[in-house]
């Protein structure tokens, strides 16, 4: 059975300014999850599920889902403010959902079989989308064993400023053993590239750190772990309007645990986004060089 790819498009992009999803940044004006899907299927993907939010669901079945129907099955889920486990309401004062982990759960009636979960709006490459596919082959039929591909600091970096990195620990054998959420890494004016530690202090950290780009490697009973402890997160969370249910939280208590391991898997790839607007021209520019290189056709579909 093929993997599925679980793509989290319910972001607005808020630092960035508007439905950076929709944003036409390639050649002949393809969105970044264009070459996500286009990698993802020649790498042996059956399967594109988007996870976003209902209030843009006709643009975006307007302009994104058509365009891949006749190539790949499709199916699209709804993460929502509401969608709570039997028990929970919607506190007052929030306004936007719950994270990543909770918009991986909006897959579980439609996903049975190995799949991925990347961002929309980040740039993997071909050959992060292979290492991955070639692994999620390995983990059919079994469970409890998870990956994730880690890229190296140097190679995700955004010349406009700061960005958010999942730094990853990992023991001799390349299996996690920890993803630290450093909400603040930036490359300095020697060159080097440093993180705002939990007391407020820079700390180096080396080019090759292996970091958390959102691009896991899951079987099925991952959404029955990932449920559990969602129900745990909202009774000591629901009253914090600004708390988050991130896929690294569920993945370090699983592997504290000893209830699961997850291969980190190292890509060469640069990956590159839209984290703020000064970053589109040069992402513009990259696509291009793609194209003109042949790593991409000139039509994508």
């Amino acid at each position: 059975m093929k993997p599925s790819l679980f793509v989290l498009a319910a972001g607005m992009g808020s630092r960035y300014g508007g439905l950076k999803q929709l944003d036409g940044l390639g050649p002949n004006g393809e969105t970044i999850m264009d070459y996500s899907i286009f990698d993802a299927m020649r790498s042996g993907f059956g399967k594109v599920v988007f996870v976003i939010r209902r209030c843009f669901e006709q643009d975006f079945r307007e302009k994104v889902v058509g365009r891949y129907e006749n190539h790949t099955k499709v199916e699209v889920v709804f993460q929502e403010l509401d969608c709570l486990p039997d028990g929970f309401s919607v506190p007052a004062g929030r306004v936007k959902p719950w994270g990543t982990n909770h918009a991986v759960l909006m897959g579980r009636d439609v996903i049975n079989e190995p799949f991925a979960v990347v961002n929309a709006d980040d740039f993997y490459g071909r050959r992060s989308f292979g290492e991955l596919a070639r692994y999620l082959a390995l983990m059919e039929g079994g469970r409890d064993h998870y990956c994730m591909v880690g890229y190296r600091l140097g190679n995700t970096l955004s010349e406009s400023g700061s960005v958010a990195r999942g730094v990853c620990e990992k023991d001799g054998d390349g299996f996690l053993t920890a993803v630290v959420e450093r909400s603040y890494v930036i490359r300095s004016g020697d060159g080097t590239i440093k993180f705002r530690d939990e007391n407020d202090e820079l700390q180096a950290v080396g080019e090759d750190t292996p970091v958390s780009m959102n691009m896991w490697g899951f079987t099925p009973e991952y959404f029955d772990y990932a449920g559990r402890q969602f129900v745990d997160f909202l009774k000591n969370n629901a009253d914090n309007p600004k708390s988050e249910f991130f896929i690294p939280i569920v993945i370090n208590n699983l592997v504290k645990d000893g209830k699961a391991r997850v291969k980190v898997l190292d890509t060469p790839s640069q990956w590159f986004g839209v984290t703020y607007r000064e970053d589109r021209p040069n992402v513009v520019l990259k696509l291009r060089e793609l194209h003109d290189t042949g790593e991409y056709p000139s039509k994508l579909f």
